[in-house]
């Protein structure tokens, strides 16, 4: 440092400050104005992809609602889906159940029906043949009792008697 100051000359660094005069003039007339609409350009650039990089959070953020809201109505209109459809199961099956009442009963009273027209048929018959048995118990006794005279006349006595009583 001591030989600097030493050595120091004055129409150097006067052709120094002049050069440098020069060359900050030449810089500022044609280098400074481009570097500065660069520099101004780059932070324009950056100023406007901040923008863009924040309204891109802002639509992802909103798109993000959209598909949650959507995905809610979606689940929602799954569940009303799914309720009306155990409804109908629940309606078809108590339909069923109702329809398959109302044969069994309908079956059921053909064959009562059945059972008693069927039931009558064989009283009927029973009838039928008791009395055919009955009457020809009674021709046999009949024919037996009238071939003897005593008891034909017993037998009209009796007869008498009782239309007496009566």
């Amino acid at each position: 440092m001591d030989k600097l100051i030493n050595d120091f000359s004055f129409g150097l660094f006067f052709w120094q400050l002049i050069i440098m005069i020069v060359i900050v003039v030449i810089l500022g007339k044609f280098a400074w104005k481009p570097i500065v609409n660069a520099l101004e350009a780059r932070e324009e650039g950056i100023t406007d992809a901040l923008a863009a990089a924040e309204n891109a959070k802002r639509e992802m953020a909103n798109l993000k609602a959209d598909n949650e809201k959507l995905l809610a109505e979606a689940r929602a209109e799954r569940d009303t889906l799914l309720k009306e459809a155990r409804e109908i199961k629940e309606k078809l099956i108590a339909d069923a159940k109702t329809e398959a009442e109302a044969q069994g009963e309908k079956l059921i009273a053909q064959a009562k029906a059945t059972i008693e027209s069927e039931k009558a048929a064989a009283i009927l018959d029973l009838k039928t043949q008791v009395s055919s048995i009955s009457i020809e118990i009674a021709e046999k006794l009949l024919k037996d009792q009238l071939s003897n005279k005593e008891a034909q006349t017993k037998l009209v006595e009796k007869m008498l008697d009782d239309v007496k009583l009566n």
